[in-house]
């Protein structure tokens, strides 16, 4: 098929967002679809590094290019912003929309709605954010519901989304379940064993979403309970943190690392993760409060890397294999337990980690299935 993705490589300016999309256009360039990577931001963009909007397609386009180049996609790229274009001309652009079997949005919909859009046969969006995209569809955000609404399939990585136990509205729906992907040659099995536990996360990022009576945070609100675990084991933890001040942390005893660096580049992030000994995962408070069995797209990359996962529980056990490879928990004595269970046996979780990513999370097992659920 022919295939057009579209991301927020551009727009976020982060290895790890990047990973995100290059997991879906590797995986299905090495299925034998024809794939091409598109960003349309609009009006504008944010300018990570001047701290205000960009009007222009240079900045962010850039970053794209520099991103995409290096797997072989210099040339099947196009950022769009107003009436400008960089990447591939505009025109081969407008053709491959007539010939696209499939358009595919992730995350967010393309806010300017283009008459070429409407011409590939399918279009799909994807949710990353369970919880909070139906919770702000629910609530009233037209833009989000009329983006949404133009995709014959809407998919949602929150496994426990209509469950009788979770929450979440079904609104903008019906939502098909998928999983996050890693595409495995990219991300090997790391041979050296890492010190400190670590992950990528912001602090805070979007609104608290609220619901039915109930309030769903961001990792701000979620995070502080587990502030003492670094004073409660010998284990060492290593964050790459945005979003506040790292002292907030660094006095608990957590080593801080500036998440803008250590996620500047695809390679970089990747180079973070292969690292570490595991991930220490506490999700976003409303992933949890609604039990919406999410699982990163983060931490795919650390199991694909033979490194463990240790993650707050968010209805996982109802979805996943739990107790090799990947420990949840859902207090701070079940953290510092979780560490030493894993610890007491590396070597085991480690293959455990990788063989999850093998058998679960990898392209090959998660994007036939996609397809065959988008096309259909």
């Amino acid at each position: 098929m022919k295939i057009i993705f579209a991301g927020t490589i551009g727009h976020s300016g982060l290895g790890g967002q990047a990973w995100a999309s290059l997991q879906y256009l590797l995986g299905f360039r090495a299925l034998g679809h024809d794939v091409y990577y598109l960003e349309d931001c609009g009006d504008a963009t944010w300018n990570w590094e001047t701290g205000d909007w960009d009007y222009g397609p240079d900045y962010p386009s850039a970053y794209v290019q520099d991103c995409l180049l290096p797997f072989g996609f210099g040339d099947r790229w196009i950022y769009r912003v107003n009436e400008s274009t960089r990447g591939m001309p505009l025109q081969k652009f407008l053709n491959i929309c007539a010939g696209a079997d499939l358009l595919l949005l992730r995350a967010t919909p393309v806010w300017t709605w283009r008459p070429e859009y409407d011409r590939p046969r399918r279009r799909a969006f994807l949710d990353v954010d369970p919880g909070f995209t139906q919770i702000a569809i629910a609530n009233g955000d037209k833009g989000l519901a009329d983006g949404v609404a133009r995709c014959e399939t809407r998919f949602t990585v929150g496994q426990r989304l209509g469950s009788d136990e979770c929450p979440i509205p079904k609104s903008g729906g019906p939502w098909l379940k998928t999983l996050p992907p890693v595409f495995l040659p990219d991300w090997p099995f790391a041979q050296s064993q890492g010190v400190c536990f670590s992950s990528v996360i912001r602090w805070q990022g979007l609104r608290d979403a609220k619901y039915g009576g109930a309030s769903y945070g961001q990792r701000d609100q979620e995070f502080p309970k587990f502030l003492e675990l670094p004073r409660q084991t010998s284990q060492k933890f290593r964050l790459a943190l945005m979003g506040t001040d790292p002292q907030n942390l660094t006095r608990f005893g957590w080593e801080v690392s500036p998440g803008e660096i250590v996620s500047k580049t695809p390679a970089l992030y990747r180079q973070f993760i292969q690292q570490s000994r595991g991930e220490f995962s506490v999700p976003k408070h409303g992933y949890v409060a609604a039990r919406s069995g999410w699982f990163s797209d983060r931490s795919v990359c650390y199991l694909a890397s033979g490194r463990p996962v240790l993650m707050e529980d968010t209805g996982l056990r109802d979805w996943l294999s739990i107790g090799e490879g990947v420990i949840s928990f859902s207090d701070v004595e079940g953290a510092r337990a979780g560490v030493e269970q894993i610890n007491s046996d590396y070597e085991r979780h480690s293959s455990a980690a990788r063989r999850l990513a093998e058998q679960v999370f990898s392209t090959e097992k998660v994007l036939p299935a996609f397809l065959d659920a988008a096309m259909g």
